[in-house]
């Protein structure tokens, strides 16, 4: 993603993430930044004193005199080797080798030629599928969170008839849950229920995997995904990384979705639909 200019947000999003301990391999497969300009972000960030837990993130004007007017002047390369994973899933969802050619042009400023991309698609399909291995996370790692379909209830007093949806988040490890029924999935109440999941459970995991909703995600995408910015900076605020699952890859979410209906169907068997919500 060298090849175009950097907002300032996401030179601070890099700086969060590294602080946190993401490496620049790690970031770059958020779709942030290239691990190109990864490096040169962390070089900066290392002679400065960015990556001192104890110091204060830069402001916007001081990333602006490191970085404005060369977020996009990064040098190209003939080689496909620093690509090779964003080439792989490319090519695992069938783009042909010329797209990929001129996408890692528009990206990159790559400036191999399309021989050398050829070749490289050419080995990658003759390698054998790697198996799929089930996920394994440690204590206080991870936790999977996730919007599902509630009942619908009506209201006692004045007949309104209203949708409601869960809000489940499983514990990765230890697949505890916590849920509670909502009303709608606007990023106040994506929030809330993220500030009292943390209550229940007593702490803040590392990581957070989400799903693609429109409250946290605002372009689903399997390179490049935007989060909300309010979902950032309360990420930022409790200290935790958003992982959003790659569209369409349920089994990277598995534990909130196979456990999700259970839980769903206990609290449905538990909740009186004839009181108010």
């Amino acid at each position: 993603m060298s090849n175009r200019r950097f907002e300032m947000y996401e030179y601070h999003q890099a700086l969060v993430r590294m602080r946190l301990g993401e490496s620049d391999r790690q970031i770059a497969k958020t779709g942030l930044m290239g691990r190109r300009k990864l490096a040169q972000v962390r070089e900066t960030a290392e002679k400065q004193g960015w990556l001192v837990a104890e110091v204060s993130l830069p402001s916007d004007a001081t990333l602006a005199l490191f970085f404005s007017g060369r977020a996009s002047k990064q040098p190209s390369t003939s080689s496909i080797i620093p690509y090779q994973d964003e080439v792989r899933a490319w090519v695992k969802q069938g783009i042909a080798g010329c797209t990929i050619h001129q996408a890692l042009i528009r990206k990159y400023g790559f400036t191999g030629a399309y021989s050398s991309v050829r070749r490289f698609v050419a080995k990658i399909k003759q390698t054998p599928a790697k198996a799929t291995v089930m996920l394994d996370f440690a204590p206080g790692e991870a936790v999977q969170v996730d919007f599902g379909a509630g009942p619908v209830i009506t209201d006692a007093f004045t007949g309104e008839v209203i949708k409601t949806h869960f809000f489940v988040m499983t514990l990765a490890w230890s697949r505890h849950q916590y849920a509670e029924i909502v009303r709608d999935q606007k990023i106040e109440t994506w929030l809330g229920c993220h500030r009292r999941a943390f209550e229940f459970f007593g702490g803040v995991p590392a990581r957070v995997i989400i799903d693609n909703p429109k409250c946290a995600i605002t372009k689903a995408c399997y390179h490049d995904p935007e989060v909300q910015r309010s979902y950032e900076a309360f990420a930022e605020e409790y200290g935790f990384l958003i992982s959003p699952c790659p569209p369409r890859e349920p089994q990277k979410k598995g534990r909130v979705e196979s456990g999700g209906e259970v839980h769903q169907n206990q609290l449905l068997a538990d909740t009186d639909l004839s009181q108010p919500p």
